[in-house]
């Protein structure tokens, strides 16, 4: 039996990571103000939260100053503006896209920044890209970690290939990454397992990112966990792409750590989090819910939600299976 549940709690390999701001700025274009995000940032603190993921690094050759918030392109300035010298037993990440970041300018030698982790985001097509990205950011000095994206649309012997190359890589951590919110238990298992598999072998640790498209976010982690997980992706109320994510109080809550702690994040929910959903909108929702079950990206159903009859689920439904 290759479980690891019994002591599960207290395993000292566990890291939570809270990607509240990174994944949340898909939602209003990365545009929170200071205020909310130092909100996070001292819940995630004061919680005993490993990692807080405060941004992407965003080129802004891509991504325009005048669509896209600070929280884009995490200049350093701007990061320290809220952490200072973050002189907590936090850490702090950011996230790269492949061929959406200018790694060699955007992200400064470690001993120049406050950031502790880079994860760099790929889809299986930009696997020689991400190597390139992992060594040349390991190499400035930071920890490392990369996101394998859409997973549910790629065929296995791709996925062996890949994990095969990424565990000879300089990455310390590979994500089993549910973009689209599709996956159930049972083939978070199996992916689990293989991940483990090539993890293990090149001694790399794993990671998991649920998306909740079908209320299984909260689910999925904690059976990634159970099976050798290590780095657990998780949001505050949620807020997240879409549907959102495995919420970080109800991760902390089932783990039950003395290390953890409930209440800063309650307080950051309950301050900040309820009135940001009177600025944007996620969770489960129903267009969520068929793309997740359908196996689409929700950018379509994010689309369909700011249209003009967002609550004609026929409407989408009809329209997804026309692409089947």
């Amino acid at each position: 039996m290759d479980k690891k549940g019994t002591w599960l709690t207290y395993r000292p390999d566990i890291k939570i990571l809270d990607c509240t701001i990174r994944d949340g700025g898909l939602m209003n274009n990365c545009n929170f103000d200071d205020e909310f995000v130092r909100s996070v940032y001292q819940a995630c603190v004061e919680s005993g939260v490993d990692y807080m993921e405060i941004g992407y690094k965003g080129s802004k050759k891509i991504y325009s100053p005048t669509e896209y918030g600070t929280w884009k392109y995490c200049a350093e300035e701007d990061v320290r503006r809220i952490v200072g010298d973050n002189k907590t037993g936090l850490k702090l990440s950011v996230m790269a896209d492949v061929e959406r970041c200018d790694h060699h300018t955007d992200i400064l030698p470690k001993e120049q920044s406050v950031i502790d982790l880079v994860r760099v985001a790929t889809y299986i097509h930009q696997i020689p890209g991400a190597l390139d990205m992992i060594k040349a950011i390991h190499d400035k000095g930071y920890e490392t970690s990369v996101n394998l994206m859409a997973i549910s649309v790629v065929n296995d012997s791709e996925l062996d290939e890949a994990l095969e190359i990424l565990c000879k890589s300089e990455v310390e951590v590979i994500y089993l990454v549910d973009s689209y919110g599709s996956l159930y238990s049972e083939e978070v298992q199996v992916l689990t397992r293989k991940y483990r598999k090539y993890a293990e072998s090149g001694g790399k640790k794993i990671g998991v990112h649920a998306h909740n498209n079908q209320q299984l976010a909260y689910a999925n982690t904690i059976e990634s966990l159970i099976l050798g997980a290590s780095y657990l992706d998780c949001t505050i109320g949620g807020l997240g792409r879409g549907a959102g994510n495995c919420p970080t109080e109800l991760l902390l809550g089932f783990l039950k750590n003395p290390r953890y702690h409930l209440r800063p994040l309650l307080k950051c929910i309950q301050e900040s989090v309820v009135p940001m959903r009177k600025k944007i909108t996620w969770g489960y929702d129903i267009p969520y819910m068929l793309t997740g079950q359908m196996n689409h990206h929700p950018r379509e159903a994010m689309k369909f939600l700011d249209g003009d009859h967002p609550t004609d689920y026929l409407e989408f439904y009809d329209q997804l299976l026309e692409q089947e």
